[in-house]
């Protein structure tokens, strides 16, 4: 078992630093251009750069990990040295890598993500939650379950998402109930029986679908939810409280290109890491705005 849970990070970052998760998204053409010089290094000169910014601020970091696989062994390696960097800094550590396969398959990225060093992995890509895709079935998603059950980890399964056509499957109706609902009610399947905290598997559920996401918070009482979307996917902040549950750190919400991304690639550093500062400075208040109403309303 991990020496702090993902659950036990959870209650106290939300706590100490709030329901934002930073998205790291290496893409360079949606960054300034004093990161381009040539050398293949832009990536690692990057997440320091992002993290120098927010470690100390912000409780949670979410590294999308296609965009480091893009930049090859370079990428890898700053992807790398960037969890272990967040993680020893405190953070939560969210990797976005949207696996899912065969039993065996499945087992095999569970060990590449979710096992320490100590009990078997190789450590280099350890995050503290990881996110999962459900639709080949139950089956593939228990070796991620057993494996974060073991070692205190967290995951994510994809839910109800944030993209333009996921109403074309998750929206369809299985029988009587869309594949959303049926996919909430296997992951609310899998919170600890007996107990009356938050469960380690949570649901993606976009900002973006308000609707849809109240009706799966309320088959969802335990999980916690992350909810993209907010920022350059158009998310309303007002639909966040439609995710909000009745528990402490139900609910994280990550920004990645609303936060990091430029029109004027001509930006300083300083001019750079202002707009960053200034951003998460907004995106906070609208979080601790919609968390104040919400507790109003229930109260």
């Amino acid at each position: 078992m991990a020496s702090t849970t993902w659950l036990e990070i959870v209650d106290a970052n939300v706590r100490e630093r709030g329901e934002l998760v930073i998205g790291i998204v290496p893409s360079l053409a949606d960054l300034p251009q004093f990161f381009e010089r040539g050398d293949g290094h832009w990536i690692s000169r990057y997440v320091d750069f992002l993290l120098d910014i927010v470690e100390t601020r912000a409780g949670f970091v979410k590294f999308q990990s296609a965009y480091f696989e893009a930049g090859g062994l370079a990428g890898l390696s700053a992807l790398s040295a960037g969890m272990k960097r967040a993680k020893a800094a405190g953070m939560g550590v969210i990797l976005d890598a949207k696996r899912g396969d065969i039993g065996a398959t499945a087992t095999a990225y569970a060990k590449a993500y979710l096992t320490p060093a100590e009990e078997g992995g190789s450590g280099d890509f350890e995050a503290d939650c990881l996110t999962i895709n459900p639709l080949m079935g139950p089956d593939t998603l228990a070796p991620f379950v057993d494996c974060a059950v073991r070692h205190g980890k967290g995951l994510f399964v994809l839910c109800r998402t944030s993209n333009p056509g996921a109403g074309w499957i998750q929206d369809k109706m299985a029988g009587n109930r869309a594949i959303s609902d049926r996919v909430a009610d296997l992951i609310g399947g899998f919170a600890p029986p007996g107990a009356d905290g938050l469960s380690p598997v949570g649901a993606v559920i976009g900002a973006t679908v308000p609707n849809e996401g109240r009706r799966l918070r309320q088959l969802l009482p335990r999980s916690i939810i992350l909810a993209p979307g907010l920022g350059a996917q158009g998310g309303d902040p007002a639909a966040i409280n439609s995710l909000r549950g009745s528990r402490p750190g139900d609910l994280l919400v990550p920004v990645s290109r609303g936060l990091t991304r430029v029109e004027d690639r001509t930006l300083s550093q300083d001019a750079y890491r202002n707009l960053i500062l200034e951003r998460m400075q907004q995106f906070e208040d609208v979080l601790t705005y919609d968390y104040a109403v919400s507790q109003a309303a229930s109260g």
